[in-house]
């Protein structure tokens, strides 16, 4: 009998069992799994959310394809992927921001962040870099905090949203040095870029400055991890310069919602192992500042619930706070 898209698909279907029950329903052999990215298109979730669609989508035989429902530092499109069928069509990229800090940043969410979801894996994990623009006055860590000193309040400081990961390291950053700055969120880190580079506000943070900053339109003084990033060789972290209070790492994993059957969670998860070597996503992700990292779903519930302690701990130390 020939080998064919329809058949292969099948036979894994059939070596499943119960996962991906209702596809099987479906004769359509192309049929499309979503992964729901909770932020605007251009920022770094995104940019990782469509390395992922196309690990998933090469690890799977099948086409895998990101929807992008941003709002309310994540909280939106978390939401609408919680409602979604839990039968394996419906995935969720995961972010610290949404589902470690927000429940010490929102006083009320329309989630659990941990228990309404089933975990399937890490994906990846990256440091938050200071940045300005390439016209900025501030060409190291020193200078901003000495005119952030020397202006109370005055200077700026952008972000992607309320709660997400450049405003908690902004925060944390204040917080530690002792200087006060004023917040300015965006729906998303691409328009807060854009601000930054047009001189609207003074600095920010961010967790894909590399074609930035490599194409000269912004200047990186500092990252918030434990080693230097291997795509900005060159940014000292805070710890080097004498301040690993300013530590703080975002990650991005894989999720889907409550009820979705375990083997799915395993499936999809060694669907992303696989995939991921297929593509060669690790040299491509190191170039927009990330470390690929996966995890099994086990480990990786784990892990979560480690990361949701954690960053109560860095919320409170930061003193940030969702206006």
């Amino acid at each position: 009998m020939p080998y064919t898209r329809r058949g292969a698909l099948s036979a894994l279907i059939l070596a499943m069992g119960l996962p991906f029950a209702a596809m099987a329903q479906s004769t359509a052999a192309d049929q499309a799994i979503k992964l729901v990215v909770p932020w605007p298109p251009g920022g770094s979730a995104d940019a990782l959310g469509r390395q992922i669609a196309l690990a998933l989508s090469a690890g799977l035989g099948q086409n895998v394809y990101v929807e992008n429902v941003a709002g309310a530092s994540g909280n939106i499109g978390t939401a609408n992927a919680l409602r979604a069928a839990p039968d394996g069509r419906t995935l969720l990229l995961a972010t610290s921001t949404t589902n470690s800090a927000g429940p010490s940043l929102f006083t009320k969410l329309p989630f659990h962040p941990v228990n309404d979801f089933v975990p399937i894996s890490l994906a990846a994990v990256a440091p938050s870099v200071l940045i300005v623009s390439a016209t900025s006055p501030y060409k190291s860590v020193k200078d901003i905090v000495d005119a952030a000193k020397a202006k109370p309040g005055q200077l700026t400081y952008g972000s992607g949203g309320n709660g997400n990961s450049g405003h908690l390291s902004a925060a944390l950053f204040a917080s530690t040095f002792g200087f006060q700055a004023m917040h300015v969120p965006y729906k998303g880190n691409t328009p807060a870029t854009i601000d930054l580079l047009g001189g609207q506000i003074d600095f920010m943070f961010d967790n894909n400055p590399v074609g930035m900053v490599k194409g000269g339109k912004a200047r990186a003084l500092a990252t918030t991890g434990d080693q230097r990033t291997a795509a900005l060789p060159e940014v000292p972290t805070f710890k080097e310069l004498g301040w690993p209070a300013v530590n703080l790492t975002t990650w991005f994993g894989l999720a889907a919602p409550k009820g979705t059957p375990p083997a799915v969670a395993e499936r999809v998860h060694a669907a992303l192992v696989d995939g991921l070597k297929k593509i060669d996503a690790n040299k491509r992700l190191q170039e927009l500042g990330f470390e690929v990292k996966t995890q099994s779903p086990a480990d990786f519930q784990v892990f979560w619930n480690a990361e949701l302690e954690r960053y109560r701990g860095l919320v409170k130390l930061s003193g940030a706070k969702v206006e």
